[in-house]
């Protein structure tokens, strides 16, 4: 059979085993999930089982390395192209066999793979302004080493159309999560935070989508640095809730233009990454502030952040905020969103079957699912694409 009827015979399935695949902006390894997709009557989505397969910390430094355009080598972002299409295939294998889901019964796999530069501003070119992004984990080792379909490298389509590549996940966030009569903001916080508002009844027109700014990334940059590297990020929000927010940096904080930028909006490393972080951790030491002070002020550098993007951007305030990623198991974040989103239910995504640390695995899963099937993927709205595309690159098993 030819891999055009393969994928035909694919395409023309109601139900699908899907694998999501991907590893965020903080880099700390594969975050795989895996799917059933039945669309025979309403498309539902079930998650079967995830698991996150932290990257050995000698490989971690070097994708962290390939992040920063003053240390990244054109032979080491080759070689780690193909080093973390095997790391990816590994980590589903292993998934399988921890879960006792037989790899053959896998139809398709989607990876998002491992950005390590986005830049949706865009360069020069001639008379044209260029967007680019780049992203890591060779998708037809991912294929070869599984025999499994693959769908990666999902944002260029995006760009292709003038969009700015991400945020990705507002269309499955809107299968997910549409509701009749409630408005919901699907807020994850990742190292960086992104926001789905769907107000009820939601068309696809009607989707907001946005980044909000920092998540994670800059408050696990300064409790590294205030631990002297002896923690990676504040476990349970504990660091942050012994300190005391310095108001004067939180307010210089606050005025980073990204955050009066309008929407359509993605950042990323380039913005709030390791350089960022750093001049803030030296300034705030210089000011005799203690560790637990600055991981507090960053901490509600994240909540300020996420609710001033919902008052300044947002159609109205959401009835529901549903949280997810690793930002959902900060006790003094959830705490300090609470308190600047008074009247605003938050719950966290657990509650739908889906865990909080699964969501962005499983909206890939999804994402490959709507490309085989032909359906366009993208939300321009959110996006600021030209049109609807079909995003993605498919890789025949």
């Amino acid at each position: 059979m030819t891999s055009k009827n393969r994928i035909a015979r694919l395409a023309a399935k109601d139900r699908m085993r899907v694998v999501g695949l991907m590893s965020g902006t903080s880099a700390d390894g594969v975050d795989a999930a895996i799917v059933d997709i039945d669309e025979s009557r309403r498309t539902t989505v079930r998650l079967l089982t995830f698991d996150v397969f932290p990257y050995p910390p000698a490989l971690r430094r070097q994708i962290l390395k390939l992040c920063d355009p003053e240390s990244a080598r054109l032979d080491d972002i080759c070689h780690y192209n193909f080093v973390l299409g095997e790391v990816f295939a590994d980590a589903l294998v292993k998934l399988c066999t921890q879960s006792g889901i037989a790899l053959r019964s896998i139809d398709l796999i989607g990876s998002h793979g491992q950005t390590i530069y986005h830049n949706p501003k865009g360069k020069r070119y001639g008379r044209r302004t260029i967007r680019s992004t780049l992203q890591i984990a060779e998708p037809s080792i991912i294929a070869q080493r599984t025999g499994i379909t693959t769908v990666g490298d999902f944002r260029p389509r995006d760009m292709a159309v003038q969009g700015q590549g991400a945020p990705l996940v507002p269309y499955t966030d809107y299968i997910l999560f549409n509701h009749k009569r409630l408005s919901r903001a699907v807020q994850n916080i990742g190292g960086i935070a992104n926001v789905t508002y769907l107000p009820p009844c939601s068309r696809q027109r009607d989707i907001v989508a946005f980044d909000t700014g920092p998540g994670n990334m800059v408050i696990d940059r300064i409790v590294s640095l205030a631990t002297r590297g002896r923690r990676r990020y504040d476990t349970n929000g504990k660091m942050a809730a012994k300190g005391t927010v310095d108001k004067e940096l939180l307010s210089e904080m606050l005025r980073h233009p990204f955050l009066r930028r309008r929407p359509p909006k993605s950042t990323g490393r380039e913005e709030f990454g390791f350089s960022y972080a750093d001049r803030l951790y030296q300034k705030a030491s210089k000011n005799a502030l203690a560790g637990a002070d600055i991981v507090a002020t960053a901490t509600a550098f994240t909540a300020i952040s996420i609710a001033q993007a919902y008052q300044r951007f947002l159609p109205a305030m959401p009835d529901e905020m549903i949280l997810c990623g690793g930002g959902a198991h900060n006790a003094a974040l959830v705490q300090m969103l609470q308190q600047q989103l008074l009247g605003v239910k938050i719950r966290r995504m657990d509650e739908f079957g889906i865990s909080v640390d699964a969501k962005e695995a499983v909206s890939f899963a999804i994402l490959a699912y709507a490309t085989i099937k032909g359906l366009p993927n993208n939300i321009p709205a959110a996006t600021g694409a030209g049109k609807a595309v079909i995003l993605g690159k498919i890789v025949p098993a």
